[in-house]
This record gives C-alpha cells, sequence and structure tokens, in this order.
C-alpha cells in the first residue's frame, strides 16, 4: 500500500494519502482546501487517481479541499451522515467502507469532539486515523459543535482503545511536530485518557479548560457544512492562465519545452547557467537572458515584475531553485523548463550555438 503524511503548516492539519499500487485508486483523509494544488500534484506524480475525501469531522480551524477536489478530480465527499454538512456523495454510519482498490477504511463512529466524529480504521487494523477525537498525548477539545466530554470518553474507550495494541493512530492535527503514536502508548501514557484516567476526572478536566475559539472558525464551519465549497477564497486557486503550467509536488510550476517554444515571444526566459554553459555544447534559448543563479538575489530587478519569466538551466535542477529566490523576490508568473536544456535539445528544438 501507498501512504503518505501530508501537513498543512497554517493549521497545523495532517492529511493522509492512502493508494493500492494495483489498481492506482486512492482516498484522502482531510484534505485541506489551500493544498489541493499539492496534493494532485501528487497523486499525479504517484500515478494515482483519487476515488474519495474522507472527513473525519466538520473541521473549525480550516477549510477541507473536499469540493475542490471533487470539481478537478471527480472524486467523491464522504464523511460521517450525523455531521450535518450537505454536499457530500457518501454519508457514513459505523462500520460503514470506503473501498479504494483491493483495500478499504472502515468508519467507526467516535463523537465527543464533534457530535459527527469517525475514525477511519484500515481494512486489517494496522492503522487508524483518529481525527481530533485522540490526539498524541491528548484529544480535541469538546466545547462546541455538539462536542461532550462524556461521550468522548466513551468514545475513545469503546472505540480506539479496544483496536490492537500495536495499532498505528494518526492524528488529523499536532502542535509539536509529533506524527504517529500507537494504541498501547495511549492507553499507557495519554494524561487526559490513559490508564487510571477516570471518567469524573476526564471530563471535570475538560469542562474547564477554558481555551478561546479557532481563529477560523467563522469561515471553516460554515464552509466545512457545505463540504468545503469556497466563496471568495476559491479565486486564489485559480490556475494560471498565462501558459500550460504543471504543478509538481516540490512546489514549483513547470511548462514543458514545446509550449515554451510556442509562447516564447511573450515571456521572459531567464538562463540561470554560468556563461561557459550558455555558450557551450547545448547552447540556449533565442532570445534568453543570462543572470547566473548565484547572482540572481542581487540581479532579480533587471527583469520586469509584470511579465512572467521562464527560468532554464541545464537539467531543470538550478532553474526551480531560481523561482524559488523570484518568488521570494516578489514575482508571482514563474515557471521553470522541465528538464532544462537537455530536454530543450532531445525534442530536436532549435537553439542558438552549441551542437549535440
Amino acid at each position: 500500500m501507498i501512504f503518505r503524511q501530508l501537513f498543512d503548516p497554517q493549521s497545523s492539519t495532517y492529511s493522509y494519502l492512502l493508494g493500492d499500487p494495483r489498481s492506482g485508486e486512492a482516498v484522502l483523509i482531510d484534505p485541506v482546501f489551500e493544498q489541493a494544488r499539492r496534493d494532485r500534484a501528487l497523486l499525479a506524480e504517484l500515478e494515482l487517481r483519487l476515488v474519495a475525501t474522507l472527513e473525519t469531522h466538520v473541521h473549525a480551524d480550516h477549510v477541507t479541499g473536499a469540493w475542490l477536489l471533487r470539481q478537478q478530480l471527480h472524486s467523491k465527499i464522504a464523511l460521517s451522515a450525523a455531521s450535518g454538512a450537505k454536499g457530500a456523495d457518501l454519508l457514513l454510519d459505523h462500520r460503514s467502507r470506503v473501498s479504494f482498490g483491493s483495500r478499504y477504511l472502515e468508519g467507526r463512529e467516535t463523537p465527543g469532539h464533534t457530535g459527527g466524529c469517525l475514525t477511519y480504521v484500515l481494512d486489517d487494523e494496522s492503522m487508524a486515523f483518529t481525527g481530533d477525537s485522540l490526539l498524541i498525548r491528548g484529544c480535541g477539545r469538546t466545547d462546541f459543535q455538539g462536542g461532550s466530554a462524556r461521550t468522548l470518553y466513551s468514545s475513545v474507550h469503546s472505540q480506539i482503545f479496544t483496536l490492537p495494541a500495536t495499532c498505528l493512530l494518526y492524528p488529523a492535527h499536532d502542535y509539536r511536530g509529533l506524527t504517529v503514536t500507537s494504541v498501547d502508548e495511549e492507553r499507557r501514557f495519554n494524561p487526559r485518557l490513559g490508564s487510571g484516567v477516570g471518567e469524573a476526572d476526564f471530563t471535570g478536566y475538560m469542562n474547564n479548560l477554558g481555551l478561546p475559539h479557532p481563529k477560523q472558525i467563522d469561515v471553516a464551519v460554515p464552509a466545512n457544512l457545505q463540504c468545503g465549497q469556497p466563496g471568495d477564497a476559491q479565486t486564489g486557486m485559480i490556475d494560471p492562465g498565462w501558459a500550460p503550467l504543471t504543478f509538481t509536488f516540490a512546489g514549483i510550476w513547470e511548462i514543458q519545452p514545446s509550449a515554451l517554444e510556442e509562447i516564447a515571444p511573450s515571456v521572459q526566459i531567464l538562463d540561470v547557467r554560468e556563461p561557459s554553459e550558455y555558450g557551450g555544447p547545448l547552447g540556449h534559448i533565442n532570445g534568453a537572458q543570462l543572470i547566473p543563479l548565484g547572482e540572481l538575489a542581487d540581479r532579480a530587478k533587471e527583469l520586469a515584475p509584470d511579465r512572467p519569466v521562464v527560468a532554464v538551466c541545464r537539467s531543470g535542477a538550478r532553474s526551480a531553485q531560481a523561482c524559488v529566490i523570484l518568488q521570494r523576490a516578489g514575482f508571482k508568473d514563474l515557471a521553470n523548463l522541465a528538464g532544462g536544456m537537455l530536454r530543450w535539445r532531445a525534442e530536436g528544438i532549435h537553439a542558438e550555438g552549441g551542437h549535440v
């Protein structure tokens, strides 16, 4: 099975990609709206087809990417029937299954953080995705969205702590950089819910947390009750229209050589190789401006900020770094030539000078 743990630093949210390599089908747990491009890029690079996004609950600290991914990849949206959300394709009850290829996840109702929480358990019970019901050495708050400390205590002990001791547990959030725990660890060491902590102790603790409401709650909850269908936020996710580009999992927009050949007169082509390479065997693209990578940070002002820039090097590695440097300098429309001059010449496109 293919498994990836992904992170959104703004909300400290973990998303989880699980894929069946034989069928190419995959599911994504708790996607984040702002990370949809990243997630699409990873799916494409791993040659996976997203069949469903799964929500552990209606989040209050970020907007889900479920709606956007359905629009772009035709995946289904799955979440608890008790969540109150509208627009889902699959409303899940206790023990409902969502399949991807030969594998499946089983949803187990674990309310308490909200009234509609699900923990997703992999078919062989080797891993489970607990949302906010159980965090690493902690748990989600219980003071809004139908939460109940008493209910959460029962959910964790009856549905999560009854899994095999070796079952790995993956939460929806962590604010300390921790990534995974296990049933045995949390039974023994969770200070809120572990060994020796009774229901009265837990409810007394949770009812006196006095936490402020999440900063994004007024935006996130209404959007997530519509499965993440955005309003104005959608405009920030529109793909660039100045060229046919591909977004990579590394976070860089790329353009193919044939596409650059067509639009070359309308963009700035930045060659970041050394002068000896610019005039070397591979030659250079007609009209390309030479600024070696080591000088780019100081010479970025030589480029027009209102015209798209395509960075070029030998293989595409240095030019990817050039895109990062220019982005930090305030440039918006940037792309890296995929494969660099090696690909450009391999595809038989004309270059000035050089020989191959």
